[in-house]
């Protein structure tokens, strides 16, 4: 493209060169060759005048070239220039966009694969220092033993199974099967089942209906995981003597689940972080990835999860799902 430029200005430039020499040749004198200068002067100017417009517009697409160029060889950082004409500007900045999501979402894959490999490793290696201390007669093959083998292996499978279903919420391949569900007894099944762990903990727990609600349309095993997460979280956040309350009711056009416990709340420096892939407060034995989970869960279903307040006297944890 440069080489034709280069040709066809310089036939433009020389174009009324000759005709002006032939045209001096004829007339003579200083006349023609004064019409000749003028006339190559005015060519001049309109060309390089053209030729600067040319190289104003075609500027910012050379660096959207040689950006998308490096953005193609895995180079995330490649920014193409925000310069140039009005019309190439969106063009621009929606290939800026598209390459700062592309570094955010490379930049996510790598610390994902760096906490999965730490949460694997512990477990992994405390059942690796187990075996080989049963193989060397260390430690006895007995029940107690082999049990706590079984629960480190539990725990790898769960956290399998949570990142699982963090890719499938993640590639919006999650797939619910929702029916007409009873919210309020759902969420009752779930405390009954939580119930022998509050007792252990020496919590309250309690369920308290709000006003009627008619059935939502949400996939009830994928509900009870929400709300077992929550609870789950609640007591273990929860003293002895305290108490964690289910709330289940409606607001408007949508039912709404709130946990609240009379726990020690979230810390302020913590409260944007709960629900990070594997953010653990002070004391918690869980994978990282509960809270996660459960927002990606409800905004399947076209909910919101949220901490709807937290203090040094407990924290509120409100879910809301739409009816239809």
């Amino acid at each position: 493209m440069a080489r034709r430029v280069v040709a066809v200005v310089l036939v433009v430039l020389a174009a009324p060169v000759a005709v002006g020499l032939v045209v001096a040749s004829r007339v003579g004198g200083v006349d023609g060759l004064a019409s000749v200068a003028v006339v190559w002067l005015l060519v001049a100017a309109v060309v390089v005048g053209a030729l600067a417009v040319l190289a104003w517009l075609w500027s910012p697409i050379r660096g959207l070239i040689a950006a998308a160029g490096r953005l193609a060889d895995g180079d995330y950082t490649a920014r193409a220039p925000d310069r140039g004409p009005v019309m190439t500007r969106p063009v621009v900045s929606s290939f800026n966009r598209m390459a700062t999501r592309l570094q955010e979402a490379d930049a996510q894959r790598r610390q994902l694969l760096a906490d999965v490999g730490h949460e694997l490793r512990t477990p992994l290696t405390v059942l690796r220092g187990d075996l080989e201390a049963m193989v060397d007669g260390v430690r006895p093959v007995d029940e107690e033993h082999l049990r706590r083998l079984l629960d480190d292996v539990a725990m790898v499978e769960h956290l399998l199974d949570d990142l699982r279903t963090l890719s499938l919420a993640d590639a919006g391949a999650l797939v619910l099967d929702r029916e007409p569900t009873d919210l309020l007894r759902l969420t009752r099944g779930v405390v009954e089942r939580l119930a022998g762990v509050a007792r252990a903990g020496e919590v309250e727990l309690r369920v308290t209906p709000a006003g009627d609600l008619p059935p939502v349309d949400v996939d009830p095993v994928r509900m009870r995981e929400v709300v077992s997460n929550l609870v789950v979280n609640a007591i273990g956040a929860t003293p002895v003597g305290g108490a964690v309350e289910v709330t289940v009711g409606g607001d408007g056009a949508r039912a709404v689940v709130t946990v609240h416990d009379t726990g020690v709340g979230i810390p302020p420096d913590e409260v944007a972080a709960v629900f990070e892939r594997f953010h653990k407060g002070a004391g918690s034995s869980g994978t990282g990835l509960g809270l996660t989970i459960s927002r990606d869960l409800v905004v399947a279903h076209g909910g919101t999860l949220r901490i709807a307040a937290t203090s040094p006297s407990g924290t509120t944890m409100r879910v809301e799902l739409p009816f239809g």
